[in-house]
């Protein structure tokens, strides 16, 4: 595919056990395949993004599909919000894969064990337990009290619905020779052999060199002023949270488009 639009180390994460993949199959389907880049809170940008995809899809007269890059929470004001709209089914009657991003596994790891994963709060966290209506720097002011304190607030407030679509969230989306990830591939390694940390965190050397495999990856997690291609790949994340932007990338008959 050509050019559509004009480095960070990876951080490292651990995900036990590893993560479900998705495989379509070998074929590139006859209708749109949309993808969708990081949320961050911004649930104004998601319902918009999906009343985007609606619209097109009622225009065409098609079926289509949507698979989401991760990152849903953290950093933005409504990460609550977008975890409470993902676990309903979608209102214009979307069929939706939820990848997941580094950030949404990070949350998934704190809500098991948060005094072994407080850099999780540096990271975005105290705005996603904000919009819970929890306030984790008041609370860490008492000290091994206030975490037994917030051990009990994130048992009683965060829905078990938001745990279990933290912990179901896919390691990617394979549909024919796309390949649909948070953040990218290891390159030349066999995609049944990937690991849940690069799918999640890598950037280089995957950024300069592509998959080095035959897919064309679309994903996120590191985020340019404008979509981005590059060898067999083609990132969407558009730093929603502080841009206002909210990319999402049509697939059809081998050609993108973009929508947002």
């Amino acid at each position: 595919m050509q050019r559509l639009f004009g480095n960070k180390a990876a951080p490292q994460a651990a995900t036990e056990p590893r993560r479900q993949r998705i495989d379509l199959g070998p074929q590139i389907p006859h209708y749109p395949i949309y993808a969708i880049g990081d949320v961050h809170g911004r649930i104004d940008l998601l319902q918009h993004a999906e009343s985007l995809v609606a619209g097109d899809l009622i225009a065409n007269g098609q079926a289509g599909l949507v698979i989401l890059l991760g990152d849903y929470i953290d950093r933005g004001k409504n990460s609550a919000d977008v975890m409470n709209y993902l676990c309903a089914p979608s209102s214009y009657g979307l069929q939706r894969y939820i990848v997941c991003g580094n950030h949404d596994d990070a949350f998934l790891q704190f809500l098991d064990d948060p005094a072994r994963h407080m850099n999780w709060l540096d990271f975005g966290g105290r705005q996603t337990l904000l919009s819970y209506g929890i306030d984790a720097d008041y609370m860490l002011t008492r000290g091994k009290k206030g975490i037994d304190d917030l051990k009990r607030a994130l048992a009683d407030t965060i829905p078990a619905q938001h745990v279990e679509l933290l912990k179901n969230m896919v390691g990617y989306v394979r549909i024919g020779s796309y390949v649909f990830v948070h953040a990218g591939l290891r390159p030349g390694v066999a995609l049944e052999e990937q690991d849940d940390r690069d799918l999640l965190w890598i950037r280089e050397p995957f950024l300069s060199r592509g998959p080095e495999l035959p897919f064309l990856v679309v994903h996120g997690h590191t985020v340019y002023e404008r979509p981005e291609t590059g060898p067999n790949r083609i990132g969407i994340d558009t730093g929603a949270v502080n841009s206002n932007r909210l990319t999402v990338l049509k697939l059809e008959d081998g050609k993108g488009f973009i929508l947002s």
